[in-house]
């Protein structure tokens, strides 16, 4: 999963329209991640045609976006992963941040 679909499917903790997932990003990244509206709704498209998210408009008739029972599996997986990572980075990276170039 790429980081730019991580963040996007991890804003969707609650059901959300497309500028707030935009916002949401920027808070969690403080402002690393700052995505294009292209960028939003591509990834957030191919989610829905993957069934990882669903689309309804609110009463506003704003599209919104929340996470189905597939987007949650797949995101549960990735945050697995990723403290995985972490967690070997911690274990095993030491060595690293001594490493002097040749």
């Amino acid at each position: 999963m790429t980081e730019t679909a991580f963040y996007i499917l991890l804003s969707l903790v609650q059901p959300c329209h497309g500028y707030g997932i935009v916002k949401h990003v920027e808070e969690m990244t403080d402002m690393r991640i700052r995505l294009g509206s292209g960028t939003v709704y591509g990834t957030l498209t191919k989610m829905q045609k993957d069934g990882v998210i669903t689309v309804f408009a609110d009463e506003e008739r704003k599209t919104v976006y929340e996470v189905t029972e597939i987007g949650h599996k797949l995101i549960t997986a990735e945050i697995d992963r990723l403290k995985e990572l972490y967690h070997n980075a911690l274990k095993y990276g030491e060595g690293f941040h001594d490493y002097k170039s040749i």
